[in-house]
């Protein structure tokens, strides 16, 4: 399995998605489980995979409207529920969404267009060569017949005996051409958008939690009379930790306002975990366990140590998952990034046969590997089990940020030889950091290495990585490890270069192959951003994973990014303001992790709890975001996750000031 394939430590399913045949309803054409058309007109496509904000389902809706022929805004759209069998792999993550829908969604609506033509070919009796599929209509000449008068008749011909051509890229009119927005915008913009926190079925009930006081501290003692005397309360049960959760005790009411009551209410002793916990102390024993420095194959000109902090996803929807649980089965409404196998997870530790068992996840308000973790689901099903009833439950900021599944810590000792003109020759790199808790594959140092290490250059060297055991509930964050090594590789490639006194862009230029993709992006970017101005100064890097390139440039003046210039190749872009509201994203997480974003613990406890204290950026603090999309024939690559840690590490070195950690000019830890 090579590097293009490993789906961020998720789930590994390198095969494409099949397309599974669907029985068609009266007066319906269903060709397969993806696309399906209905005697008014109405074309329906099924998005397998859910859309935490990355825009999953705009892009299915342009599959379908390219290769099925109609406009974008013929295309409804149906959330698919969880089931890997008839949907296929259901999991985003790894920024593999558009690798592995593009072809199935393409072939499912190409399907689709050419049976309809040859089922009106075969009605007028023409060759289907002679026919051509265009705006919800079949022509042949000056004749026309509407996808509408020709759905039963599709329907009654055999898929295997009419071949399946896509449309050519040079005849796409969507793809790679529309600057479309989000499908769902204005209902996301009105309010009209369903999030998982908006959900209840019929009778549910709402819970809220009172957490570990301390990280790993477990429930000792619990009185809850005064809780149950709060009107409304309907129940208090207490929740055993990874069965159930994160454990401590919860308060299911009639309302939010009721369960939040009810649980200032509760009595509870708490034992056990490390109340004297304190994320200084974890950072100076990774750097303790940092690897021993490799032999050198000449002088060191330069060694930098580089720190970096935990960090909380800090979705802008926090963690919440309604249940009901019965005799009989379970119902889950969740916002989850993989309801397939969330599905395979629960029937299995309830013992349930997988039928019984439905995941119907929402839209998500932000993940970024967050929605990976299923704790919010076990939570709700133990609460549904103890009230007798759907419930949902609902985290507060103050949970969502003091109890995640953090992005690890990590150290960085890089070294590098250099010859006469300042260009490195040979580096070593070492790294001291934690494993991801949520997966146990992690604890091998060489998954985490080989999850982030994509150093593009040209110079010779080694990389070593040391894991300590996790002190605390660690997990996926946008871009993994990468965005730890990649930081720390950019940022003394960056500090080599100002030693020097070499032009950034250029001595990255001489360590690429002068026809790779990534250089062409480099110099793409370059040639956007121009010169530096009077007063400013310029950060430079550049990534390669997923399958796509970025190269960014980042220039800062008076402490401040004024602007990110980003050239990304992704083979074809097939939705143009995707690619760049993606971009912007990460940039933007970018800047909030650089200028003073961190989570820290005191006294066994996260210190930070919410927004006012988790320094995430303002919109005051957002720079002018140029995005140019490189033109390519490579193959369709990812994006999600992909310009985080270049654009992290060109921010931090445009700073002009000395980069030995991430936040830039804090104290980490």
């Amino acid at each position: 399995m090579n590097r293009r394939t490993f789906l961020g430590g998720v789930l590994v399913v390198s095969a494409p998605i099949a397309l599974p045949a669907s029985s068609e309803a009266a007066g319906e054409f269903a060709p397969n489980v993806f696309v399906r058309l209905d005697d008014r007109g109405r074309v329906t496509a099924t998005v397998p995979k859910p859309d935490s904000g990355q825009g999953v389902r705009t892009m299915v809706a342009l599959l379908v409207a390219e290769e099925l022929a109609v406009g974008l805004d013929d295309v409804r759209l149906e959330q698919a529920h969880g089931d890997t069998e008839r949907f296929g792999q259901q999991g985003v993550g790894s920024s593999f969404s558009a690798r592995q829908l593009t072809e199935p969604i393409r072939t499912a609506a190409a399907t689709a267009r050419c049976l309809l033509v040859a089922a009106a070919a075969k009605r007028w009796g023409v060759p289907v060569a002679e026919c051509t599929a265009r705006d919800g209509m079949v022509r042949h000449g000056r004749r026309a017949l509407r996808y509408r008068s020709l759905v039963r008749d599709a329907a009654a011909l055999d898929p295997a005996t009419v071949p399946v051509t896509l449309t050519p890229r040079e005849q796409w009119r969507l793809l790679g051409r529309s600057h479309a927005g989000r499908v769902d915008a204005k209902a996301i913009v009105t309010g009209k958008a369903r999030y998982g926190i908006d959900t209840r079925p019929a009778g549910a009930l709402v819970a809220v939690i009172l957490r570990p006081q301390w990280i790993g501290a477990v429930v000792d003692t619990v009185d809850d009379s005064a809780a149950r005397a709060v009107p409304g309360v309907v129940a208090v049960t207490t929740l055993a930790p990874v069965t159930e959760g994160q454990g401590g005790v919860a308060v299911i009411a009639r309302s939010m306002p009721e369960a939040l009551r009810g649980r200032e209410a509760l009595r509870v002793t708490w034992r056990g975990g490390t109340p004297d916990a304190d994320s200084r102390v974890w950072l100076a024993e990774l750097e303790s366990a940092l690897p021993a420095v490799p032999t050198a194959p000449g002088p060191v000109a330069f060694e930098a140590v580089y720190r970096l902090p935990l960090l909380a996803h800090a979705p802008m929807e926090p963690m919440n998952s309604t249940a009901h649980l019965t005799a009989t089965g379970l119902t889950v409404w969740t916002p989850t990034q993989d309801p397939g196998s969330l599905r395979t997870v629960l029937a299995g530790q309830l013992a349930l046969d997988p039928a019984n068992v439905r995941v119907e996840p929402t839209l998500t308000g932000g993940a970024f590997g967050r929605r990976i973790d299923f704790d919010p689901v076990l939570e709700a099903i133990a609460c549904s089990r103890a009230a007798g009833a759907p419930v949902s439950v609902l985290w507060t900021r103050d949970d969502d940020m003091r109890h995640d599944s953090y992005r690890p810590m990590s150290v960085h000792r890089l070294s590098a030889v250099v010859d006469a003109s300042g260009v490195p020759t040979w580096r070593a790199h070492g790294i001291a950091t934690w494993p991801l808790t949520v997966l146990p594959f992690f604890e091998n140092p060489d998954i985490v290495k080989y999850n982030g290490d994509h150093f593009p250059y040209s110079v010779p060297g080694k990389l070593d990585v040391a894991l300590r055991p996790a002190p605390l509930r660690t997990g996926f964050w946008r871009a993994v490890y990468a965005g730890h090594f990649q930081y720390a590789e950019e940022n003394f490639l960056s500090a080599l270069g100002q030693r020097a006194g070499l032009d950034q862009v250029d001595l990255r230029r001489r360590l690429l192959p002068a026809d790779s993709r990534l250089r062409r992006a480099l110099d793409a970017a370059a040639a956007r951003a121009g010169s530096v101005r009077p007063g400013f100064s310029r950060g430079v890097a550049c990534h390669d994973d997923y399958g796509s390139v970025i190269a960014v440039i980042a220039d800062s003046s008076e402490g401040r990014v004024r602007r990110v210039t980003a050239a990304v190749d992704v083979g074809p872009a097939l939705h143009l303001s995707g690619v760049r509201a993606q971009v912007e994203g990460a940039v933007m997480d970018a800047v909030s992790t650089v200028s003073g974003a961190q989570i820290t613990v005191r006294d066994g406890r996260v210190v930070q709890s919410s927004f006012r204290d988790y320094a995430w950026a303002r919109i005051d603090r957002a720079p002018d975001i140029d995005v140019v999309i490189v033109p390519s024939d490579a193959p369709i690559g990812g994006l999600g996750e992909l310009a985080y840690p270049p654009a992290a590490a060109a921010i931090a070195s445009a700073t002009g000031q000395t980069v030995t950690g991430m936040p830039v000019g804090v104290e980490v830890g």
